[in-house]
């Protein structure tokens, strides 16, 4: 993919369904008493993994473009899969999936791709072996792939060192099949998906806060039954999150981005947005299915400098590649940290964005968890994306306002989360 620099982005648009909502919504559904019915499901190749391995386990998934219809047989209604589970590149399947496949009565194995299979997995083999599960990994390092075999689980008190929502998720999901109640303290919480709509479909779950602390537990007791549900899934903030950029750095921009989950658990960017001197503006807020949603105008915006650290890290983890393009073209000082998670994404995210930055030009500087970026104009160049989605996107809106050309390369990368990413470009020309 090739690009250049625009002025006059302008107009309404609507992003994919949220990612994080649409795996839980299939894994739900699949243990899950009748039918859970899907609207507004993300087809990107991370959610479809989840449909692949569940329909391997025995469940009749139905799909249409973007409506799902889960035919769900109950918490204890999988059945033993024929051959090894195929993750694809998705962490969250792997991980969440892990935590139900823990209270099962038969033995299953994951694997994804390359990528996927070098992401640390003890972050959940350790709880789950805890809790009596039998877990594995098959190659002794740490990582997937992963071997599961039958074990009686139990309820624990878990301190988890990070705030993550796929480990929190991974035990929640585990206690449903527990002898007793199970819980996860985080240092602070992170989103907060899992506990939203498990409750929505009938589990016996909570979150307190620790006075005095940024500390968050999340508890769920044992589950009888879980029952199906209509859920229609709100806009993706990660993916509106680069139409904010766009919006905000491309001159004479005005965008609206319609039906955008505005859960307070990830939606850091906006506060940052906000910190940087961005016109951001919240229209036609409301509540459906436990999840805050909202229309968000951004307009074009003289961006400054900004420190990003500390409790909002978890809220935006997955935003700050866009987050390093906005501050590449403040004026100013971005300094980000307390971030070193984004070592174990789909790449190690601080060497890459500093690298594709350098690139185009950027004074930037890695740290151990984070980085420094001064802001000034950007270079086309060649971005190497490393087949990592978030780099390509973020990496897009940086050529929007670089000098002379800029290439992704293997920008199809985006069909990960957001398979129509340069074509919601067009609408907006």
């Amino acid at each position: 993919m090739e690009l250049c620099s625009i002025t006059g982005l302008k107009g309404k648009i609507s992003v994919p369904g949220d990612k994080s909502i649409s795996h839980r919504c299939v894994m739900f559904g699949s243990i899950a008493s009748g039918t859970t019915e899907i609207h507004n499901f993300l087809e990107g190749a991370d959610c479809l993994a989840t449909i692949r391995c569940f329909r391997t386990l025995g469940i009749d998934i139905e799909k249409n473009d973007d409506l799902v219809l889960i035919h769900g047989k109950g918490l204890h209604g999988l059945s033993a899969p024929d051959n090894i589970l195929d993750v694809g590149n998705s962490g969250t399947t792997t991980r969440l999936m892990s935590g139900i496949l823990a209270g099962q009565r038969f033995e299953s194995k994951l694997s994804g791709d390359e990528s996927l299979n070098s992401r640390p997995m003890k972050r959940i083999i350790e709880p789950l072996t805890q809790m009596g599960a039998n877990i594995s990994s098959i190659l002794r390092n740490g990582c997937a792939p992963l071997y599961i075999t039958p074990g009686r689980l139990h309820g624990i008190h878990y301190n988890s060192p990070v705030a993550s929502a796929q480990v929190k998720s991974c035990i929640l999901l585990a206690g449903l099949y527990a002898d007793g109640k199970t819980s996860v303290t985080e240092p602070s919480l992170s989103r907060n998906h899992t506990e939203l709509m498990l409750k929505e479909f009938g589990a016996d779950v909570h979150t307190t806060h620790d006075i005095g602390s940024t500390k968050a537990t999340a508890s769920i007791s044992p589950c009888k039954e879980l029952y199906g549900q209509k859920i229609t899934v709100p806009g993706d903030i990660s993916s509106a999150a680069y139409f904010l950029a766009a919006g905000l750095i491309v001159p004479d921009s005005e965008i609206v981005i319609e039906n955008v989950g505005i859960n307070p658990t990830r939606a850091g960017i906006l506060k940052v947005c906000e910190d940087m001197g961005g016109d951001i503006s919240l229209l036609n807020e409301r509540v459906e299915g436990g999840e805050k949603i909202a229309d968000i105008l951004v307009r074009t915006s003289k961006l400054h400098g900004t420190t990003i650290q500390g409790d909002i890290i978890p809220t935006l983890i997955d935003e700050i590649p866009v987050i390093a393009v906005m501050a590449a073209v403040a004026e100013g000082t971005t300094i980000i940290k307390d971030a070193a998670e984004l070592k174990v994404k789909e790449t190690d995210r601080i060497e890459t964005i500093c690298d594709n930055l350098k690139a185009m030009a950027c004074n930037v500087t890695p740290t151990s968890d984070g980085m420094i970026i001064t802001g000034g104009k950007l270079k086309g160049a060649s971005i190497h994306t490393l087949l990592d989605h978030r780099i390509a996107m973020a990496f897009s809106i940086a050529a929007l306002v670089a000098e002379g050309n800029t290439k992704i390369l293997d920008s199809k990368c985006v069909d990960v989360s957001y398979p129509t990413f340069y074509d919601t470009f067009e609408e907006l020309l």
